[in-house]
């Protein structure tokens, strides 16, 4: 029993020793001159992805390209460069991808209209579906002149009479 005690909690030091150093790693410490700088830092971070994880901005990621990023838009930050020339940067470097929020382009207007459309069109089929079932009803075709009248009651009422005698 002693030694299963001793075994989990050399585990469980080595799981928090991990942990922690992972934590510490993802805190970024930055001197700023101005609260508007640092402002300006969590904004650009929160707006820019990081490439390395696809679906987490600057601010959020652990990796290591998203604290190199950071650091970057520090330095530019701290240079005095304006938020257009970092994206403008970011953009040459990495591409629109840099975006988390995709600008509206050429090439994005499927990303932004198509769910839309794909609703738009959805609504479409549906409504030609219930309108195609409710003018197709039984019944609703000709009405059957004196002849094909006078057969069908002719028809019911033998079936009627065959039924009577099965009886």
């Amino acid at each position: 029993m002693r030694v299963v005690s001793g075994f989990a909690l050399i585990v469980m030091l080595t799981l928090v020793s991990l942990v922690s150093d992972e934590a510490q790693a993802a805190i970024d410490v930055y001197e700023f001159e101005t609260v508007e700088q640092e402002q300006r830092f969590r904004d650009l971070s929160n707006e820019f992805r990081c490439p390395m994880c696809q679906n987490a901005n600057l601010t959020s990621s652990p990796g290591g390209v998203a604290a190199d990023l950071r650091r970057e838009i520090y330095r530019m930050i701290m240079e005095g460069q304006t938020d257009q020339e970092i994206e403008a940067f970011m953009l040459a470097r990495y591409g629109d991808f840099i975006l988390y929020r995709p600008r509206l382009t050429m090439q994005t207007l499927l990303l932004w209209f198509g769910p839309l459309l794909f609703l738009l069109i959805g609504i479409w089929v549906a409504f030609t579906i219930m309108r195609r079932s409710g003018t197709e009803s039984p019944g609703s075709g000709e009405s059957l002149n004196a002849d094909e009248e006078a057969r069908l009651k002719k028809l019911l009422a033998q079936k009627n009479q065959d039924a009577s005698d099965q009886a």
